[in-house]
């Protein structure tokens, strides 16, 4: 129980600071509300490279992280 724990947090620490490396994907709710030339929010703009790669990971430790969660709660009750 104990390691599923640690691997819990790790999950949840290595999402924050993947989260906080990927860019931004388009300069903000302000310029889309306002009007800005040539972006808003649901603008297409595609990932290459290491950005991409960062996604796929983000992605796939979000879901882990989403039954690491379901699977610690249920042995909690055991």
């Amino acid at each position: 129980m104990v390691a599923l724990d640690i691997i819990f947090i790790v999950v949840a620490v290595l999402i924050v600071i993947l989260s906080l490396l990927q860019g931004g994907k388009s300069d903000g709710a302000s310029s889309s509300i306002m009007g800005g030339i040539g972006s808003h929010s649901f603008a297409n703009i595609k990932e290459r490279g290491p950005e991409k790669i960062l996604s796929y990971v983000t992605f796939g430790l979000a879901g882990a992280f989403f039954f690491l969660a379901i699977i610690v709660r249920l042995l909690e009750n055991v």
